[in-house]
């Protein structure tokens, strides 16, 4: 079965979201923790928790996917701006366990010109202090489109940094197509070609989630900027491969296109259609 949905808000909190799943014929979403410019988080409600946990169960809910705040840097050159996203990283992870199981995707940040080596070696150094032998989510790369000084622009720099982690099970990846595309790797034309590439230098079986997104901007231009499906340059017949590629089978595939609930509805019941495996 194909698990997929999109990013919904979770202002209202779990039981809210995964209603709205449903309305859009979602098995599977995507959350921010807290504000993605990074506030407070809000306190969990385990009631609510503990009645979303029944509606993914009896729904068949795929894996779903916390996102942290788009304002953490823990490679950044800021030892105040460093501290925060340990601090926010940290408190998720123990946040999660109220949602045993799922994921926690996280952009691995910017090295603002300290070089790639030691923005990894500070994202390594982040994630060794916060990951804990015990805790039952998964901590996700998400691989990035490489514009300014991005970390995770390439595959080769995705495993650089798993291999500096010590817990190499609580570790995996999340790959963005639009990202990727935007990043120099040709999904259009060469999709077995990039997965091929992907299963030698990381592993396929660190892949844990797609981030399903059409792409505004050529292949290889670094610029990420997220398209409809079937509205940008990666197009629609490519996106329907990815979501049908056997590799990919029974990852959760969640649209971060520029869409309400409506589109992204209409989006689900497009890929849908397209899905072989019924």
């Amino acid at each position: 079965m194909l698990k997929i949905g999109c990013h919904l808000s979770s202002s209202k909190g779990f039981c809210a979201m995964g209603a709205d799943a449903l309305k859009i014929n979602a098995n599977t979403f995507q959350f921010f923790t807290r504000n993605p410019r990074g506030s407070k988080a809000k306190e969990i409600d385990a009631s609510d928790v503990e009645r979303f946990i029944k509606i993914a169960h009896d729904n068949n809910f795929g894996k779903i996917i916390a996102h942290a705040p788009y304002t953490i840097n823990p490679c950044s050159n800021n030892e105040k701006t460093r501290e925060f996203a340990w601090q926010t990283m940290a408190d998720d992870l123990k946040r999660m366990e109220y949602l045993p199981g799922n994921l926690y995707n996280f952009h691995p940040g910017s090295h603002v010109g300290q070089g790639s080596e030691e923005g990894i070696r500070l994202i390594c150094e982040t994630l060794n202090s916060i990951l804990f032998k015990d805790m039952s989510t998964t901590v996700l790369l998400e691989t990035m489109s490489g514009k300014g000084t991005e970390i995770g622009r390439s595959f080769e720099e995705i495993r650089a940094i798993i291999d500096g982690v010590e817990l190499k099970d609580k570790i995996g990846v999340c790959m963005d197509t639009c990202h990727i595309h935007d990043g120099g790797y040709d999904i259009v034309n060469n999709l077995e070609g990039v997965l091929d590439e992907f299963d030698r230098v990381i592993g396929i079986g660190y892949l844990k989630a797609v981030h399903l997104n059409d792409s505004m901007n050529p292949v290889g231009s670094h610029k990420d900027r997220h398209a409809k499906i079937g509205q940008g340059e990666i197009g629609l017949n490519a996106l329907v491969n990815v979501v049908n590629n056997p590799r990919l089978q029974g990852l959760p595939f969640c649209l971060e296109t520029p869409n309400e609930l409506d589109g992204y509805k209409a989006e689900i019941e497009l890929l849908r259609g397209f899905y072989a495996g019924g």
